[in-house]
């Protein structure tokens, strides 16, 4: 099902809402314009059909631009008495954050398509911690074991949500590395030049006893025991996810001047540096070893066909559960446009961000200087030797094309980081800067 938003018409009541909107928004972990000087609009609301609480559930759709950003982020609101969070009110009627509620999440099972699961609303628990959605927890009726996890996303777009699309697909060509959606809700709203229309959350299978990749790749750290076992495993589920993603969505080969090829990813590299380094200004000390990197990639005569991708890889999107891993979170770099998040890239790109995210886990973790670089490096070479087993590559031998072109992407990638750790986690502005100062000597 597709639900409409009604436009905003303006009024007391839209003004009155959007004003609650503007003071709650800017403390929300995934409200994307950081600092002042954001603007906060009210696209409109959308009811559900049968809404069984007389009206209480509204889901507000608001645009926010600032500079860089422009989005449109979608807040279900439960209007009333009952449990959650209060954001506001309207005129003397409480309003709450109604992301993990009941009665959101039984409109929103109503109206979804999908297989579905037998899952009881009264059982919603939301997951706390840093998010750039709302994932709420739904067990059987009569509590016990969870059984779904439906993610209520935070920011809209226009276009295949890839976070939902990718499973599906994977799931149809038979590959079981990833939890199977379970359900999905698309939505239409107003947006300039005519409406957009894109999906609004997905519930899928919950993985039982899972462990998250980071928190364990910590832990491991912290005791200073190696990772690297689970390090080759993931090199190998992560090979054996893009031969899934070739046999669900095809390849785009190279053009027939594949130096071109080679040559346009250096000049995406040169572009995000001098975007970053417009923000960040501790990268300006790195401008010559990423402008050699550039160039060494630039130089290539040899590019491998590119094809769906992960997008944002790393310890936090894998699940360990029962001795196997599982991929979640597909949507792509938070920060990029969706029609960048779905066009076919070089595998190789995911495998960067992986092996970026193990300095992560020996920062974190709480190892510093050579310690840290000996328990990252000795991780990322377990994956590496891992992934080109199955897959068939050489991205371990650093003097390759293969290797060079790895070197470009997890350079990228902590180029990427350094950008978002600057806007969200300034402390952790560091893990990112040691990584460059590592690939880059």
């Amino acid at each position: 099902m597709t639900l409409t938003v009604t436009p905003s018409a303006g009024g007391p009541g839209d003004d009155e809402l959007t004003g609650l909107l503007r003071a709650w928004l800017p403390a929300r972990r995934w409200y994307p314009a950081k600092g002042p000087g954001g603007q906060v609009d009210l696209v409109g609301t959308l009811t559900f059909p049968g809404d069984p609480d007389g009206g209480r559930l509204r889901v507000a759709f608001a645009r926010v631009r600032a500079t860089g950003v422009d989005a449109v982020l979608q807040v279900p609101l439960v209007l009333g008495a009952g449990d959650g969070d209060v954001i506001g009110t309207l005129g003397d009627v409480p309003v709450r954050d109604g992301a993990g509620s009941p009665e959101f999440v039984a409109a929103w099972l109503a109206a979804a398509s999908g297989p579905g699961a037998p899952v009881d609303p009264a059982t919603a628990r939301v997951l706390t911690g840093e998010q750039s959605n709302t994932s709420v927890i739904l067990s059987a009726p009569g509590g016990g074991t969870p059984v779904a996890i439906l993610k209520v996303l935070r920011t809209v777009a226009d276009g295949p949500n890839p976070d939902i699309e990718v499973p599906r697909r994977l799931v149809e060509v038979g590959w079981d590395g990833v939890p199977a959606p379970l359900g999905w809700l698309a939505g239409r709203w107003p947006a300039p030049g005519g409406d957009a229309h894109g999906y609004l959350g997905v519930m899928s299978a919950f993985v039982p006893d899972a462990e998250d990749g980071f928190e364990l790749a910590c832990a491991h750290a912290r005791a200073g025991a190696a990772f690297d076992e689970d390090a080759a495993a993931l090199g190998a589920l992560v090979a054996d996810m893009h031969a899934a993603l070739v046999r669900g969505f095809g390849t785009r080969p190279p053009g027939p001047d594949t130096a071109r090829e080679a040559g346009a990813v250096a000049g995406l590299v040169a572009a995000r540096f001098a975007w970053a380094a417009a923000q960040v200004p501790a990268l300006d000390a790195y401008h010559d070893g990423v402008t050699r990197v550039v160039d060494d990639l630039a130089a290539l005569r040899d590019a491998p066909a590119r094809q769906r991708v992960h997008g944002d890889l790393h310890l936090g999107q894998l699940l360990r559960s029962s001795g196997r891993w599982y991929v979640t979170d597909f949507e792509g770099e938070p920060l990029a446009p969706l029609a960048e998040r779905t066009r076919p890239d070089f595998a190789v790109r995911d495998v960067a961000g992986l092996v970026r995210s193990f300095d992560y886990a020996a920062a974190v973790g709480g190892l510093h200087g050579e310690a840290a670089t000996a328990w990252s490096g000795s991780a990322r070479q377990a994956a590496l030797l891992a992934y080109d087993e199955a897959a068939g590559t050489t991205l371990v031998d650093p003097t390759g094309a293969a290797g060079c072109l790895l070197r470009a992407l997890e350079v990228d990638k902590a180029v990427y980081e350094a950008v978002y750790e600057h806007r969200n986690r300034p402390d952790w502005l560091p893990i990112p800067l040691a990584g460059l100062t590592r690939l880059l000597r």
